[in-house]
């Protein structure tokens, strides 16, 4: 049996900030695999039925903050614009170095995905409003009396409040663990403006009614739970979120609370468990808890929050972000960057579409006639799935809010919540978390002490397709992993091998002399043919076995298990032939045969490996001198099929296939010069 794949696929990757170029962690951590996963899904339904969407995030107040930040300290003399076009760019030119195959890479306020965005965005709260999801609420925000400013976002950090967490980099209403949290819960604020404590005033904002749908997220993650794709670190994470709000107050102040507790909403008192230095208190509501964190606070009593619901800031009032429509006669408002961020993928589907000339006038409208499909086709169809390729962070956004937000654009009632999308509608994405990749056994953060590598600074010491094996060989979606290039590990005893090439050695060493191995054979003993012979059935047999494996593999988005497969598939195919070369000795016919049973090995080989490591898949594809595209070599209508599928009545009558000839000591896959 073989599992059933979409018709069609939309591949998503994240959408890194425009105050940055790329860190290790967005390659290895989500683009590799992403890309990877695009691949493996082009060669196996059609590259017209695929489309691997992603782009920059240009709004948010971590770019106000970098923008503010370099005029301040380097005088910078270009706009905000300036500032999130160069970082696009650089981030552009860091993905193409690493072969990640993008259809779409574009920027939320770039070019016309920024018009597209902007009426998307309109679109999207408007509807959210019609179908009375949104309520204006008066909360409060941080505002810096020494520079008379409201702060957004990262403009403000301290210790996160949640219990359990120990991030010591939060900001206004997230920290960097993915926490959400209301503002005036957040420990020891300070102003990243001034590094002055700042207050707390009441402003007016949109916030979607994210408790309301409790209901739908359980049916959504009881479904995900028999999902062969989905990973438990996404529901588990999920469910997390899906408790009765609690607070949690330290055993010293258990008097303090004995004395007040007649007076607190209704809750459920638990007492400090063994080893731990709080108890618990639970309330039925938001507001329970908000009145009782009210009179805490009035009475000394410190206590962290529990995870749970809260609305969803929808709208800020940032300078630099998109405009909110105006909605009850509330003006000026522009939306966080998080929910915007949630929906750009589909902003740049269309936008793309609308650049290839195919209208797109409505969120649900088709555009018919791109070989590639429709909006449609990819994110309201039963039949298309879409596949989004995230970090464990960011399992909130994604999985609980986003999935929310698509419930309730779809006309999910509070009374009768429904996270499941009927034809037509914009259907619930597959989340791909991956753990966190960590560096030198650290979690690094461009805002935190330890520092990720850079992902172009890599490309210094290694190649792309050495680090694109390693990172898909870490297996992120099992656990967290360190990545330990030894070259950036100040404690490495350089006489050791370096962590990072372990898999190389398969590429240079195996790969290489498999290839070599066929097309030198074929120039010395064959006038350069590749010479056609029947493949012995215990190879065809293995060829199947294997493929089918890997498909499950990919199915369930187990790259590492693919990796893995593949790897151990090219080595019996490179001591298949050692040991039949050898074997054959001067035997013409016998060579011939172990000749062409290795580039039936080889073509195998081609395309496990392709989706991991492309470029020296896609050089050797060229060497072979096939008159069909490598959409074609590589795709999956022809996965039990040999090389001779491929040659044309003049090779078949011949008995062979002319092959480009091979330069001396040639190598597909390259050792970086620092390495030699």
């Amino acid at each position: 049996m073989r599992p059933e794949f979409p018709k069609r696929a939309l591949v998503t990757a994240g959408m890194p900030y425009a105050n940055k170029g790329l860190h290790f962690g967005h390659i290895g951590g989500v683009f590799v695999p992403a890309d990877c996963y695009a691949r493996f899904l082009r060669n196996r339904i059609g590259k017209d039925k695929v489309l691997f969407v992603s782009g920059t995030d240009c709004y948010g107040s971590s770019i106000d903050e970098g923008y503010r930040k370099l005029k301040e300290n380097e005088a910078y003399q270009g706009s905000v614009h300036d500032f999130v076009l160069h970082y696009h760019d650089e981030q552009s030119a860091s993905l193409a170095a690493y072969n990640i195959s993008l259809d779409i890479y574009e920027g939320s306020s770039l070019g016309l995905s920024k018009e597209v965005h902007e009426q998307y965005t309109e679109e999207i709260i408007t509807r959210l409003h019609a179908n009375g999801w949104l309520h204006l609420d008066s909360t409060a925000q941080f505002y810096d009396t020494e520079a008379q400013v409201f702060l957004n976002g990262r403009q403000v950090e301290g210790y996160c409040p949640v219990q359990g967490c120990k991030s010591q980099r939060a900001y206004a209403d997230e920290c960097d663990m993915g926490h959400q949290y209301r503002p005036e819960d957040l420990l020891n604020p300070k102003s990243t403006v001034t590094q002055t404590t700042p207050e707390l005033c009441e402003v007016n904002n949109w916030y979607f009614k994210l408790p309301e749908m409790a209901e739908a997220l359980k049916q959504h993650i009881d479904y995900l739970r028999s999902d062969d794709i989905t990973r438990s670190v996404v529901t588990d994470t999920m469910e997390e979120f899906l408790v009765a709000p609690l607070m949690y107050v330290k055993q010293e102040h258990l008097q303090a609370y004995q004395a007040l507790a007649s007076k607190l909403p209704t809750h459920h008192y638990r007492a400090t468990e063994k080893g731990k230095a709080s108890f618990e208190l639970e309330f039925n509501c938001l507001d329970s808890r908000d009145k009782a964190r009210a009179l805490l606070s009035e009475h000394g009593i410190r206590f962290r929050t529990g995870k749970a619901l809260v609305p969803f800031r929808i709208t800020g009032n940032a300078s630099w972000g998109v405009s909110a429509p105006v909605i009850e006669s509330i003006e000026g408002l522009t939306v966080w960057c998080w929910p915007e961020s949630l929906w750009a993928p589909l902003s740049f589907t269309r936008a793309w579409l609308k650049n290839k000339g195919e209208g797109v006038e409505s969120l649900n409208a088709s555009a018919r006639g791109s070989s590639k499909g429709s909006f449609e086709d990819y994110w309201c169809s039963k039949d298309a799935t879409v596949y989004q390729f995230i970090g464990q962070d960011n399992i909130f956004f994604y999985g609980i809010a986003q999935t929310a937000l698509w419930a309730a654009h779809n006309a999910c009632t509070a009374s009768t919540p429904s996270a499941f999308a009927q034809e037509g509608q914009l259907q619930q994405t597959k989340l791909v978390a991956n753990y966190h990749l960590l560096f030198l056994d650290k979690k690094a953060s461009s805002s935190a002490d330890i520092k990720p590598p850079m992902a172009d600074d890599l490309l210094e010491h290694y190649t792309a397709e050495q680090l694109r094996a390693h990172f898909i060989a870490l297996g992120l979606g099992k656990k967290p992993v360190s990545f330990r290039p030894q070259v950036l590990d100040p404690h490495a005893n350089k006489k050791d091998p370096d962590p990072v090439l372990k898999e190389s050695a398969l590429l240079t060493n195996i790969f290489n002399r498999l290839a070599r191995s066929c097309f030198y054979e074929a120039q010395k003993n064959f006038g350069g043919l590749l010479p056609l012979a029947d493949i012995p059935e215990k190879l065809l047999h293995d060829a199947q076995d294997t493929y089918r494996a890997y498909e499950w593999a990919m199915y369930k988005t187990e790259l590492h298990t693919a990796f893995e497969i593949a790897s151990e598939y090219l080595r019996r195919a490179n001591k298949h032939w050692s040991d039949s070369i050898k074997d054959a000795g001067e035997d013409t016919q016998a060579r011939k045969t172990t000749l062409a049973s290795a580039f039936y090995l080889l073509r195998m080989a081609l395309l496990l490996m392709h989706p991991i490591v492309p470029q020296g898949c896609e050089l050797i594809f060229k060497q072979l001198n096939f008159d069909v595209s490598a959409d074609v070599y590589f795709s999956w209508k022809f996965i039990g099929d040999g090389n001779d599928i491929f040659f044309s009545p003049a090779d078949l009558q011949k008995g062979g296939h002319p092959l480009k000839e091979l330069p001396p000591r040639f190598d597909f896959f390259k050792k970086h010069p620092s390495q030699w």
